[in-house]
């Protein structure tokens, strides 16, 4: 009789055991579900703009760091970091960021070129022809200078002649480029270049 009630306690002890398990990995599961639901995104699956982006935030507070995941959870990082840096020198083509980032996806080439050539060439359009809107010194020869109404048309020209002469002739490095670009230097053109990509690619600014 002892035998059999000692048997049947066991018995239930494992049922209840065995349910306990059951509801814990199912609250799990659950829980797992509701965080992709809310879209949570974890920094190892970010690019690198995103995780640039994020760990700014982070050393600036904890309000920042979530708005920013906030932000950049759901799309491209590197219009936001195409804006930051031009914000961070005070560039007339901050409010442009977008439209940078959509021209050199049009195009097939990095987001940073354009940024980086303004950043060599006019010191991001603050040292222009006056009324020129030209931020790149492309078109300015003893003819004359090539002048635009506004930003906005500037990099929608610039952008295609940037593909048309350059990428699409192969010239796909600042070194390649500077030869038609700026065949007078010494070297110190395209190492200006590089130096203001390496600042946008590493966040460091």
């Amino acid at each position: 009789m002892q035998k059999s009630v000692n048997g049947i306690n066991k018995l239930v002890f494992f049922l209840v055991f065995g349910v306990f398990v059951v509801v814990f990995l199912y609250g799990e599961m659950f829980a797992l579900v509701q965080m992709r639901g809310n879209g949570s995104v974890k920094a190892t699956n970010l690019d690198s703009a995103t995780k640039i982006l994020i760990g700014n935030a982070k050393n600036n507070d904890k309000d920042s760091e979530m708005m920013m995941s906030s932000e950049i959870a759901g799309g491209d990082a590197r219009p936001m970091l195409i804006k930051k840096y031009l914000e961070k020198y005070n560039s007339p083509l901050a409010p442009y960021s977008n439209l940078i980032f959509e021209l050199s996806e049009r195009y097939g080439y990095e987001y940073y070129w354009i940024v980086a050539i303004a950043q060599q060439e006019s010191n991001l359009c603050k040292k222009v022809p006056e009324e020129s809107h030209n931020c790149w010194g492309y078109g300015i020869n003893k003819a004359g200078t090539l002048k635009f109404d506004n930003y906005e048309l500037a990099l929608k020209s610039y952008a295609e002649y940037l593909k048309r002469e350059y990428f699409d002739k192969g010239r796909n490095t600042t070194e390649l480029i500077m030869k038609k670009y700026c065949p007078s230097s010494n070297g110190s053109w395209a190492n200006g270049v590089n130096q203001f990509i390496e600042e946008m690619k590493s966040g460091d600014f």
